[in-house]
């Protein structure tokens, strides 16, 4: 068995402050990885680190400026081979058409009205991560995925929290060996 990986973060940036002082939440960033390592993760923010308005679909760098003092909480699912197919093509097929796609600005503004609206190739953060999932088979959201939140996502079911800390230090350590151990680990 394969696992997917949500990786749910709290940055700090002002943008991050603004959406928390709504929700409320611990996190309120949220990205998707196959990979225990975390090379390649997923999901839908700034193309400019400094700049929350100008965004789409990203590879994160959470070795980078951005994510040095970052919170996270670490979930993860074992899915089967082809579960995992469907979502990694899923990405794959927004990846290589990634100049289409744009950041749902207008769908995060929508979401805190409670109010979904859909759009053609454009996502917050927890709409893509949720879509990806549900496109795999992996969750099933009791409400349009436009209104999916972090929050959700740190609720599903099937997912177990294996990590939740400080992110840096699971990076400059390179302790991605303890997210597979339980209890929870942490720093």
């Amino acid at each position: 068995m394969k696992k997917v990986y949500i990786l749910l973060t709290d940055t700090g940036t002002l943008f991050t402050r603004m959406i928390k002082m709504y929700t409320r939440k611990q996190y309120n960033h949220s990205s998707v990885s196959f990979e225990l390592d975390f090379n390649k993760v997923y999901s839908f923010g700034r193309k400019i680190p400094h700049n929350p308005f100008i965004g789409g679909f990203v590879k994160e760098n959470i070795r980078g400026n951005l994510f040095q003092n970052a919170r996270c909480a670490i979930y993860s699912c074992k899915v089967t081979r082809d579960q995992l197919e469907i979502m990694e093509n899923y990405i794959k097929g927004i990846e290589e058409h990634s100049h289409l796609y744009k950041y749902n600005l207008l769908g995060l503004f929508s979401f805190l009205l409670n109010k979904p609206i859909k759009r053609e190739k454009a996502f917050f953060c927890s709409q893509f991560v949720g879509t990806v999932l549900y496109k795999g088979g992996v969750a099933d959201f009791k409400k349009p995925l436009e209104l999916v939140t972090p929050s959700d996502l740190e609720n599903l079911e099937n997912f177990h929290l294996e990590y939740e800390g400080e992110l840096a230090k699971l990076v400059l350590h390179k302790q991605f060996s303890m997210v597979t151990n339980s209890p929870v680990s942490s720093f």
